[in-house]
């Protein structure tokens, strides 16, 4: 399966889990990963939009990998979002580009498991909190995979962050 990865953080000197996410990515086969930050800068200016519809057509599933932040994608996500998902190549009239295609999401949160739960402080699982993109997907026609999701990345050391990198691979090689 050809695998897209999107990236994106905000903070790029303070990414160090999805850095490493990445990194894992990038060393497996059939994978392309587009960091967006570092194609595009940040704040993000002038995406190459048909570069980035020809990535996500040569692609079986598109990974989004992003650090939850105040329950939403990144800024640059979302408007890489806006820009490349169009009306007649995405959805609309002829728009099915990424019809029969698979969605991930992995994202990183600095809160427990526990606060994305019913019991936790924002009453929402991350699934819930992931919504909106589980839509987009649909929307177009892409199915929406189980996300993968680590928490307590802020204090995450290295057998954490390992473990992390190993849940990612496997994942993306099934």
């Amino acid at each position: 399966m050809k695998t897209l990865v999107i990236v994106s953080h905000p903070y790029v000197s303070q990414s160090r889990v999805i850095q490493a996410l990445q990194s894992t990515a990038e060393e497996l086969s059939n994978t392309v990963v587009r960091n967006l930050e570092f194609l595009y800068g940040n704040p993000v200016q002038g995406f190459d939009i048909q570069a980035e519809q020809s990535a996500c057509e040569e692609a079986d599933r598109i990974v989004f990998m992003y650090p939850t932040h105040w329950f939403n994608l990144t800024p640059a996500l979302k408007t890489w979002l806006n820009e490349v998902w169009t009306y007649g190549w995405a959805f609309g009239p002829g728009g099915n580009a990424l019809k029969g295609k698979e969605l991930l999401v992995v994202t990183s949160a600095g809160a427990s498991e526990y606060t994305y739960s019913h019991a936790g402080l924002v009453d929402s699982t991350m699934d819930e909190v992931l919504t909106p993109v589980r839509a987009s997907a649909l929307y177009v026609g892409m199915t929406f995979a189980s996300p993968l999701a680590f928490y307590e990345v802020a204090g995450a050391d290295q057998s954490k962050l390992q473990s992390f990198q190993s849940a990612l691979a496997a994942r993306l090689q099934s």
